[in-house]
């Protein structure tokens, strides 16, 4: 229990702690340590938990959840001060009704408001802890030379790096309640400092669009949360019958009648918090926060606190009406978010769309809840996880270096600047080329829905949406990988790129890809076994047609170490017309024009404006069919 509390409570301390160190050098140096740190511990919790069930911890304190309900009154205000500065009456209202729900719940139900074990671990919140204590401490490593040259390049901007890094670690430490706790109130209460550290993220610059955005991603995680309270007065009322608010008991519910109520709530909780159709708008509106924010928000910090809750409650959603809808909430974003990825050229708007659509799959994995799709659904969260981060952090050093992230501007990157292109094409490799993890997740899911009710309907939408994938990932590799003429390195050394944070990210990329299998037998089966009392693992017939596939695409590397010696260099062909060796052609009534290629982004067909509100609008049906379905189920 000693490492829990520490993995919550030190980065709360670092974090007060960075509110008084303004020197760089010295926030370098205590980041960095405490990343070690929690890193370190997270490693630990693998090596000591990892080949046992799951292990519960009383950690009784009264003086804990008076604490957090107090908590959670200041931020109810802090909201409302907020809201009243900048008049949003809809974050007022949504944070007066949360707060008084809080409050008939204390006092109407205190009797019922005990857990017998309030903290918890098993081999699904060890991924999470790995993912949150490794990823996001390199992101805070990343974060803290990317923010000196974020105001280099914006002096207009308030320097509030102090405030910055403390709600950093503060989310981390939120994080890791939240994973860690079997207390659905203090799951609540972790949740909602979620909640606020991004709105304050994502309003960092101050300016009058990331106002409006952090107002935004906070009215839609406020609707969360009153659905989440809502759920948790629901618990208490019914009390032993579904289990109270202990985790544990609620799961293992006989009466799924009784629990699928409040799941479907806590299941909408997590469908605004990961950003599905029609919430996705928040997710997208925190593009405007520096680039360290947006990989917090979609690798390891908020985007996953919403599956996750999701996937925990995966039994009781499967094999229900309820539990089907919800999936089909998820399949949806899934295809429209990849759709309208095609259209877009920034950089961070793909990685958005490409998060919310992989945060829709993973969704339609938990609805569904069958066993082999909690499996599948636990695999994309991983590899999604280290392949986004580095993405993020990639996109955010290029900016940096070529002030731009349209992915136009980043042709011939394997030029400009060679190890960071390496590891962009990695990263975008881990998310849709054979056998990167994300492929194989997305193998399984198929494999997985092939036995599920209704299973051709997610088959179908996970088909087309993974065609869409492949068009948008292989536009932009194609303009890193474009071998350019005449134009300047402006890659810097070691001291003058966050190199180390971008090299360990891309190491758990391909780590990842090699030990799934690792993965999938020491901390994924076990916890579908015990869940479930059977297991899911891909066949070994797919595992051989996997190595296969990586065999081939090793060819193609290979043939340009043997051959790239004594390969030609041929002018480019212009239909006929010669071309000089910096890509100047003569065209016609004689004029001279440069050769130049761009993507197609098919704005008419894929674009936000056509797509997003008939995707929305199915989505709002679907949700409130999950909450009929469940009513009536009951």
């Amino acid at each position: 229990m000693q490492t829990l509390l520490f993995l919550i409570l030190f980065p709360i301390l670092v974090a007060c702690l960075l509110l008084f160190v303004k020197r760089t050098t010295l926030r370098y140096a205590v980041v960095a340590l405490s990343a070690l740190a929690i890193g370190g511990a997270s490693v630990y919790l693998l090596v000591r938990y990892a080949f046992g069930g799951a292990v519960y911890f009383a950690a009784s304190s009264e003086a804990a959840d008076l604490a957090m309900v107090a908590i959670e009154m200041v931020l109810a205000l802090f909201i409302i001060y907020m809201g009243a500065k900048f008049r949003n009456y809809l974050a007022i209202a949504l944070a007066v009704v949360q707060a008084a729900l809080i409050v008939y719940l204390e006092t109407s139900f205190s009797g019922n408001l005990h857990a017998v074990n309030n903290l918890f671990i098993d081999q699904f919140s060890i991924i999470m802890a790995l993912i949150i204590g490794i990823i996001g401490s390199l992101i805070a490593v990343y974060a803290v030379r990317y923010m000196e040259t974020y105001h280099h390049h914006h002096p207009e901007v308030r320097d509030r790096q102090t405030m910055f890094f403390f709600v950093i670690f503060a989310f981390l430490a939120a994080m890791f309640g939240l994973v860690f706790s079997n207390n659905l109130m203090w799951v609540f209460f972790f949740w909602e400092v979620t909640t606020i550290a991004s709105f304050l993220l994502i309003g960092y610059s101050e300016t009058e669009e990331a106002t409006t955005n952090a107002f935004r991603a906070l009215v839609m995680n406020l609707l969360g949360g009153v659905a989440f309270v809502t759920a948790l007065i629901f618990l208490a009322a019914t009390g032993p019958a579904s289990g109270g608010i202990d985790l544990a008991r609620v799961l293992a519910s006989g009466d799924a009648a009784v629990v699928l109520i409040p799941a479907v709530l806590i299941g909408f909780a997590g469908i605004t918090k990961a950003a599905l159709m029609p919430f996705s708008s928040w997710l997208l509106g925190a593009m405007v926060a520096p680039t360290p924010v947006s990989a917090l928000l979609h690798s390891s910090t908020m985007v996953k606190a919403g599956v996750y809750i999701l996937v925990r409650f995966a039994p009781v959603f499967a094999g229900t009406l309820a539990g089907f809808s919800v999936g089909l909430v998820g399949a949806v974003t899934f295809v429209v978010a990849s759709a309208i990825a095609i259209s877009r050229s920034d950089a961070k708007s793909v990685l958005a769309y490409s998060t919310i659509a992989n945060l829709g799959l993973i969704a339609a994995c938990a609805g569904v809840g069958t066993y082999m799709l909690v499996w599948a659904a636990i695999l994309l969260i991983v590899f999604h996880a280290v392949a986004k981060s580095l993405l993020f952090l990639g996109t955010g050093a290029i900016e940096h270096r070529i002030g731009s992230r349209n992915i136009e501007e980043m042709e011939g990157l394997i030029v400009r600047m060679p190890k960071m292109a390496v590891m962009m094409f990695i990263g975008i490799a881990g998310m849709f080329l054979a056998p990167f993890g994300m492929l194989v997740s997305k193998w399984a899911a198929i494999e997985a829905f092939v036995q599920a009710p209704f299973g051709l309907v997610f088959i179908a939408i996970l088909a087309y949406g993974s065609a869409v994938t492949v068009f948008f990932w292989a536009k932009w590799m194609g303009k890193l990988v474009a071998v350019t003429r005449n134009v300047e390195r402006v890659e810097k050394g070691f001291l003058e790129e966050p190199w180390a944070p971008l090299y360990i990210t891309t190491g758990l990329v391909v780590a990842a890809v090699f030990l799934f299998p690792v993965i999938s037998s020491t901390l994924i089966e076990p916890y579908v076994l015990a869940i479930y009392g059977v297991t899911a693992h891909l066949a070994q017939t797919n595992v051989a047609i996997m190595l296969l596939m990586m065999a081939l695409l090793l060819v193609l590397p290979v043939s340009f170490f043997l051959l790239g010696r004594t390969a030609k260099h041929l002018p480019v062909y212009m239909g006929g017309r010669p071309a000089t060796p910096d890509l100047h052609f003569a065209g016609s009534l004689g004029m001279t024009r440069e050769a130049m290629t761009q993507n197609y982004y098919l704005t008419e067909y894929f674009g936000e404006a056509r797509l997003f509100r008939p995707g929305a609008a199915v989505c709002i049906i679907l949700i409130l069919a999950s909450w009929v379905l469940a009513g009536v189920a009951l």
